[in-house]
């Protein structure tokens, strides 16, 4: 028999890999393995190593894969993917006027909400994506469809001054937004914070209600700022300056803030996000497709502003996919600033993750592959000729991969996607109800 000294370590799970993207520091490493119990990742060592040392539950042998830390989608609307290509090739403000908005006050509903979002969350989990963030109406429904699928997430129940079938003033959308809150409270993958909406549809009196809540809960904003020129020649014309100077009036221009879009900057705005530690959700596809502008990625980095990565809306992009997203903002970056070292593939994967984790306040808990984090984990397999022959598994990773070679996706340790298969939502039935809904939209 086996001495003691000899006797293996009983853990939950044991996943060997071919190479291992920690991104808390730069190095890859590879033919190692991650052990994971009860949610947490307890050790990240050698393969060999890893099979003398512990006798795992479930064994995953990733020999042709990459293993990141989960996607971490930072801003979206989960539940308008049922409008996804309802309304493509429209400026913003045509698009949201006479195409969403109607839309939405014809049809918004707990039950809409619902079967949007689980149609998001199965596709996010499918191409990836461990956490998203969402800004929405219905928030609860958000949170029970997340839950339901096991994926982690932070609800920004959206808040405006104009009736929709949610709420009917500032005060209701804040009393939403607080039980929203309670609601999930106890939920160690799911929180809320505040999401209003964006300051042009807010008088200073909103702000400071929206900003007051905050502080009184103690949670983070996120809303959309600074997206198009339109929005700032709104604002010199009715406050007489420009949004950030409003937000900054009503004492909104912290820490706590998650600024979405930001494509119309001057470099006073970028000194001054960098001073109040702003964070900023980058939203490339979703900016170029509604022609929005550029949000100044290596200006904001020279400043080491904390940047993280968001899809936006399917609506409005129109896919959840968080590798093309880090490819175009890559791509986008080294153009708009003319310099071909800019985000380069392992800073843009940091954005997607630990820099993603920062930008919402979970960077404690996941984004990087360390002892003591969640174990929030994204398998890709990199076998495909396009991935061929491999120099960087990194820069192959962002350049040349793309979501159907993600084949396992862990979140707390739990697998949501195994062989790309989803194993918590019923995809038949869910398709079903997405067909309802699509004859229903088009009535």
């Amino acid at each position: 028999m086996p001495s003691r000294s000899q006797e293996k370590q009983s853990i939950n799970t044991l996943i060997h890999a071919k190479w291992i993207a920690r991104v808390s520091i730069d190095e890859l490493l590879v033919d190692h393995s991650i052990a994971l119990n009860q949610g947490i990742i307890i050790e990240v060592l050698p393969t060999g190593s890893a099979l003398q040392k512990y006798q795992a539950n479930s064994t995953y042998s990733l020999d042709q894969h990459l293993v990141t830390p989960g996607f971490i989608n930072t801003h979206g609307h989960a539940a308008m993917t049922l409008f996804r290509g309802l309304a493509d090739d429209l400026p913003l403000m045509t698009w949201l006027e006479e195409h969403i908005w109607p839309q939405e006050t014809k049809w918004l509903s707990a039950e809409f909400t619902r079967v949007g979002s689980e149609l998001a969350i199965a596709e996010m989990i499918k191409s990836g994506t461990t956490c998203f963030s969402d800004n929405y109406f219905f928030s609860q429904e958000v949170g029970k469809a997340a839950e339901k699928a096991g994926i982690r997430a932070q609800l920004c129940p959206t808040i405006l001054n104009i009736k929709t079938p949610w709420a009917a003033n500032i005060d209701e959308y804040l009393a939403k937004a607080e039980e929203s809150y309670h609601t999930f409270e106890s939920n160690p993958l799911i929180y809320s914070i505040l999401g209003p909406h964006s300051p042009y549809v807010l008088t200073d009196n909103d702000l400071s209600k929206v900003a007051n809540k905050a502080n009184e809960l103690d949670c983070m904003i996120q809303m959309h700022i600074h997206e198009t020129a339109q929005e700032i020649s709104h604002s010199l014309e009715n406050y007489y300056c420009r949004p950030l100077a409003r937000l900054d009036r009503v004492s909104m221009l912290d820490e706590k803030l998650q600024a979405v879009h930001m494509t119309q900057l001057t470099e006073h705005e970028m000194d001054l996000l960098a001073e109040r530690n702003v964070k900023v959700i980058h939203c490339p596809e979703s900016n170029l497709k509604l022609a929005s502008g550029f949000c100044p990625i290596s200006s904001l980095k020279t400043r080491n502003i904390t940047i993280g990565l968001g899809t936006d809306g399917a609506a409005s992009n129109n896919d959840l996919d968080m590798l093309g997203e880090m490819r175009s903002a890559s791509l986008l970056a080294k153009a708009s600033s003319s310099n071909a070292t800019t985000l380069n593939a392992t800073e843009t994967l940091r954005m997607a993750t630990l820099d993603g984790a920062k930008s919402i306040g979970l960077d404690k808990l996941i984004g990087s592959i360390e002892p003591t984090k969640q174990a929030d984990l994204c398998a890709i397999k990199l076998d495909e000729l396009a991935n061929l022959p491999i120099y960087n598994p990194i820069s192959q990773l962002i350049y040349t991969a793309n979501r159907s070679q993600v084949s396992h996706v862990w979140v707390a340790g739990k697998i949501l996607l195994k062989d790309k298969e989803l194993m918590t939502i019923d995809t038949n039935k869910l398709k079903e109800e997405v067909q309802v809904w699509q004859r229903k939209l088009t009535l």
